[in-house]
């Protein structure tokens, strides 16, 4: 007799595990629950019967298991296997590559050339917001542990723009956030950073997290022009008007914007064993 596989959605631990449960019964579904299709590798698996049903838990890496990953683990996991794929004729035809490194494997060059071009797009940004410009600390921050970068270059091995990301939890969800999008004049209206910003959703999709996020001054009507036609909008959790004591309203001088990388289904489905 074939058995009937239904992947029953999905519940959250408080510690952050992702669990998913697929009940194996007779059954054609069961009814009022939503259901996804799943491929799972077996080593995610751990089986045991429960009244005569056979119940499989998988558990998902959580954002620390997959910030603990090497590097070349983590880019197996959660990239493409080439970073050029559907890219922009500026990589795929020109002369720029793209390189993948982590804070700690990142080269001082391009450690510097990375925060060069954060100074001289946005150092003007900063020093004008409620977050305020520190360049000490905004090397601190470059050098947070689970920050990833992916690094557009020439062919003399140039910086000439880059993404930094983390995967990590916003508000209590399970996120990749975009710290940093930066690219030289030279190198920008190439849809690179697109591009970029592809690569990093690429790896909250494979890292199942909730959504992308990201942080924009509110003076840079470009950069909000760029990521709403990337399909991203303000998030609950970016910051409002706030009314002072003497009655004037304090404007937020950034916003937080975000975009949900996972397309839940609300019908149920039927996966089949055998």
């Amino acid at each position: 007799m074939r058995t009937q596989l239904v992947a029953v959605g999905e519940r959250r631990r408080k510690n952050h595990d992702r669990v998913k449960d697929i009940w194996c019964s007779k059954k054609p579904y069961i009814s009022g629950r939503i259901v996804h299709r799943l491929g799972v590798p077996a080593h995610l698996q751990a089986s045991w019967h429960i009244r005569g049903l056979r119940l499989t838990i998988l558990t998902m890496p959580r954002i620390e298991d997959a910030n603990g990953l090497p590097l070349t683990t983590y880019r197996a996991t959660f990239l493409p296997t080439r970073l050029d794929s559907n890219a922009p004729n500026a990589i795929a035809q020109g002369p720029y590559s793209i390189s993948f490194e982590s804070s700690s494997t990142i080269t001082a060059v391009d450690f510097e050339a990375c925060f060069d071009l954060i100074a001289s797009s946005s150092a003007n940004a900063y020093a004008t917001s409620s977050i305020g410009w520190s360049p000490v600390n905004k090397r601190k921050e470059m050098k947070l542990p689970d920050l990833r970068y992916l690094l557009l270059k020439d062919a003399t091995k140039q910086i000439h723009g880059f993404l930094s990301s983390m995967l990590t939890y916003e508000d209590g969800r399970e996120v990749v956030y975009c710290y940093e999008l930066h690219l030289s004049p030279a190198v920008q209206r190439q849809g690179l950073g697109k591009h970029l910003m592809s690569l990093m959703e690429t790896i909250g999709m494979n890292a199942e997290v909730e959504k992308s996020m990201l942080t924009v001054f509110v003076e840079n009507d470009t950069a909000l022009k760029f990521y709403g036609g990337l399909g991203y909008s303000k998030d609950d959790y970016s910051p409002e008007p706030r009314k002072m004591r003497n009655g004037t309203v304090k404007m937020p001088t950034y916003v937080i914007l975000s975009k949900s990388l996972q397309e839940w289904g609300t019908d149920e489905e039927e996966l089949e064993d055998g």
